[in-house]
């Protein structure tokens, strides 16, 4: 910017926020960094750490209370205490904002921390509204916007009056509701519903559509039969019409009959939080709250850029770390963009669904001519000694060339697998290259190799290590 130091105004603390406000101070920027509420955004505080945490617990409860291995191991229901799961964690939550936002912006002379709300007044000005009392104009060369989303809200009738859950709530419960429903069928709502199950409550999933929509049929139908297993039921095509709660539960009236229960949550989307900073006087485009954003995460007005759960990217932390630093390269004379042509993606359900690239109908809709082939876990070593075969690889891959357009997995370790797939995606591997890579015996991630030699050979006529 001609040798002046650029002063950059960051809107929220955040996952993308974060980023954008230190690699601008690390590129030689000062920054003012305005959050409304609590330090660290959704990730850490309300989303992916308490909600993973609570996860793990009621994975750790399901095993304990039956496992593939009860025919030698004894089993026995454990006594949840849910108030002492909560102060657990919490105080990993607490820990973690504490080392990993706040004391990083402590430490850090060039950004400068508002705690209020911003608004724009104009291109190059924001006022700030404080938490204290009184408000605050900053002048600003660049901006960031970094605010996140929240739990969305469908128009049922009735909904509004009632004391239901979200995803935030319902983490923060002292108590495992004996009856729950869920509204909802995508990841939130699957990852939650299964977690409370495990942890003793009775759920019913209602699904709009049919479970995961925008995933390969097949993934959804996988999970649906692992809910099923664990007795948690779903209702396909289901929509609730009105919902009320009478101080002891809640009843809903659905095309699939009347439903009640202790608890309802929530978990049917997210909305932007945009519409506080005033965003039009300035013209900043939106779409239903979403900012818009072009690829070098510019918004429609020169000088304004965002990136994270606030715009029309995937909601995912790490898209979002990402979209916030390469904004700060930009804002302070760089030149970056963000590919997502191969973006992870991982469902942390049991099993775990993770996808990286093009589904098989993605792939057809943009005009590629595909070969795909699908491996059932029966045939990957790791998930026989497992004793849990449930679930599949697939891949799909350019017909011609046989280059690697995307993956979809379900299966326990499908998380930890799936960056291997990134990686090759990245590299322009072709099934061919993948198939003929070393990967270390009785791991679920040879299976990528597995599923890759089914392109040209019978992998059930292989010794257990061949190559």
């Amino acid at each position: 910017m001609n040798g002046k130091i650029p002063h950059i105004a960051v809107i929220g603390s955040g996952g993308s926020a974060m980023a954008s406000a230190l690699k601008a101070a690390e590129r030689g920027a000062t920054v003012t960094l305005i959050e409304r509420a609590t330090i660290g955004g959704t990730c850490v505080n309300i989303g992916c750490v308490p909600s993973k945490i609570l996860i793990q617990a009621a994975h750790i409860a399901h095993l304990r209370r039956e496992s593939p291995f009860d025919g030698g191991l004894s089993a026995q229901a454990p006594v949840v205490d849910r108030s002492r799961l909560l102060a657990q964690q919490q105080g990993r939550v607490e820990e973690l904002r504490e080392s990993k936002y706040q004391n990083i912006l402590n430490d850090n002379a060039a950004i400068t921390v508002l705690k209020g709300e911003a608004q724009f007044v104009g291109e190059r000005t924001l006022m700030v509204t404080l938490n204290g009392g009184g408000e605050q104009t900053v002048h600003f060369d660049r901006a960031f916007i970094g605010t996140g989303a929240r739990p969305a809200e469908p128009p049922v009738p009735g909904l509004a009056e009632t004391p239901y859950l979200t995803s935030t709530s319902a983490l923060e419960l002292d108590h495992i509701p004996e009856r729950l429903v869920v509204i909802g069928a995508s990841v939130v709502a699957l990852e939650l519903a299964q977690a409370f199950a495990r942890l003793g409550s009775k759920v019913t999933v209602l699904a709009r559509s049919r479970v995961l929509s925008r995933e390969d049929p097949a993934v959804g139908e996988a999970m649906e039969a692992a809910f099923r297993r664990e007795g948690i039921e779903v209702l396909r095509q289901t929509q609730a019409s009105e919902v009320s709660y009478d101080g002891q539960q809640f009843t809903l009236h659905t095309n699939a009959g009347t439903l009640q229960a202790e608890q309802l949550l929530l978990a049917s989307g997210r909305t932007p939080n945009t519409e506080n900073l005033n965003l039009e006087a300035i013209g900043v485009a939106t779409e239903c709250g979403a900012i818009r954003i072009d690829k070098h995460l510019q918004t429609t007005v020169p000088g304004i850029y965002a990136a994270g759960d606030c715009t029309d990217q995937p909601q995912f932390v790490y898209v979002a770390a990402a979209g916030g630093s390469r904004a700060a390269i930009n804002m302070t004379g760089g030149d970056a963009s963000l590919d997502l042509s191969a973006m992870p993606a991982v469902i942390f359900t049991d099993p775990q669904v993770a996808t990286v690239g093009l589904s098989e109908t993605q792939a057809n809709h943009q005009g590629y001519s595909v070969d795909t082939r699908v491996l059932d876990l029966e045939n990957v070593p790791r998930a026989l000694v497992n004793f849990d075969t449930h679930g599949f690889i697939k891949m799909v891959a350019e017909r011609d060339s046989g280059r690697l357009l995307g993956v979809q997995a379900v299966a326990g370790e499908a998380g930890e697998l799936i960056q291997a797939a990134v990686m090759a995606m990245r590299a322009k591997m072709t099934v061919q290259d993948v198939g003929d890579e070393l990967f270390p015996y009785l791991t679920m991630v040879e299976g990528l190799k597995l599923c890759a030699q089914t392109f040209n050979k019978d992998v059930k006529q292989l010794s257990c290590c061949a190559a």
